[in-house]
């Protein structure tokens, strides 16, 4: 991946997302955020896209990642995690780059607990994509692409 290049993703993965295929897979799944990100890699290539895949459980690390991908990355693709329903500032931070920005959930948080219905990512975000377990990052993905293409 070359830093200014307009065909790299941005992938931006929250807290307790490393803890993927042992942490609630009835809720979650099985697969890991490595299996996740060698899914959306092979795509990627295909579309002709790098992918730079990461993951935090700090906010502001998370914050300082947005803020860099302005000029390095055409677009951002962010499971913000428990993040998404309390983070002001992952949301200014979000509005403060100008790309596209899809939110993607494995779960879908509308059919969980009341406070998960509400994100702070959603009004910076061009859609949303929840409930497809890891296929939400490769939907995600493609929507990515077609709103570049």
């Amino acid at each position: 991946m070359t830093k200014g290049s307009e065909k790299n993703i941005l992938v931006l993965n929250g807290p307790n997302l490393n803890m993927l295929g042992t942490r609630e897979p009835e809720i979650y799944g099985s697969e890991t955020l490595s299996d996740i990100e060698k899914n959306m890699i092979t795509l990627a290539e295909e579309l002709g896209y790098a992918i730079d895949f990461r993951q935090s459980n700090s906010e502001s690390e998370l914050v300082g990642w947005i803020q860099d991908a302005r000029g390095s990355s055409s677009a951002i693709l962010l499971n913000a995690g428990a993040f998404t329903h309390t983070s002001v500032a992952i949301l200014d931070a979000l509005q403060a780059v100008d790309m596209p920005i899809i939110e993607v959930h494995l779960s879908n948080i509308f059919r969980r607990e009341k406070f998960r219905h509400h994100s702070y990512v959603s009004p910076a975000a061009n859609g949303v994509i929840c409930g497809f377990g890891s296929n939400s990052y490769i939907l995600a993905l493609e929507a990515a692409h077609k709103i570049l293409s």
